[in-house]
């Protein structure tokens, strides 16, 4: 009898420990599977800056892109052309973090192929020396004064568009896109008031 009672008492004892170990096991996979869904702060901040860089680089590739358009349509804005895209293709990798790729600032394969050969640009944007591009999104204007200033309102617009979007952003950031948005008019500036075709 005493014996029975101790067998009992011990596959009790047993019973009881291992349903303990499945309910912490299941409260400690529950917490698991909780904590990744629910991000940081930090993690949150981090994921809208990387956010805001796709966005502004995004912003500052379309204003370049808008650039490799006019100077295939008008290889004859080259000269005047080429520093001003350069600058804008390199503040679209420092929006983006890509330092490395500063050297896609020069006139690079896109560009080359857009101005003198008579080919499309890769966007497919426009053909030289045709009054409206061909594929393209936007059409090229066959007057050089006119073309010069649709970009103007394109750099305009994306200078407003970078002032806008460094109200959201972290400091050190927000100084790089108010860096920008600057030289965004200034280029305005430079492809109207600023001198002549």
């Amino acid at each position: 009898m005493g014996r029975t009672g101790t067998v009992g008492r011990r596959a009790l004892l047993a019973a009881g420990a291992a349903a303990g170990a499945v309910t912490l096991a299941g409260c400690t996979s529950e917490g698991g599977t909780e904590r990744p869904g629910k991000p940081s702060a930090a993690e949150r901040a981090a994921r809208a800056e990387a956010a805001l860089r796709r966005s502004s680089a995004a912003t500052s590739r379309t204003l370049r892109e808008r650039y490799d358009a006019v100077l295939a349509a008008h290889p004859a804005l080259t000269g005047r052309l080429t520093p001003l895209r350069a600058a804008v293709a390199e503040q679209a990798a420092a929006l983006a973090g890509d330092r490395g790729s500063a050297g896609n600032a020069a006139p690079s394969a896109d560009t080359r192929s857009a101005d003198p050969t008579g080919s499309a640009t890769p966007s497919g944007s426009a053909t030289p020396g045709a009054a409206t591009s061909a594929p393209g999104p936007v059409p090229v204007p066959a007057d050089p004064a006119v073309a010069l200033k649709e970009l103007a309102a394109v750099a305009r617009r994306t200078a407003d568009a970078h002032a806008a979007a460094l109200l959201g952003a972290e400091p050190e950031y927000a100084r790089l896109l108010a860096s920008v948005a600057a030289s965004g008019a200034a280029h305005a500036y430079l492809l109207t008031e600023g001198g002549r075709a």
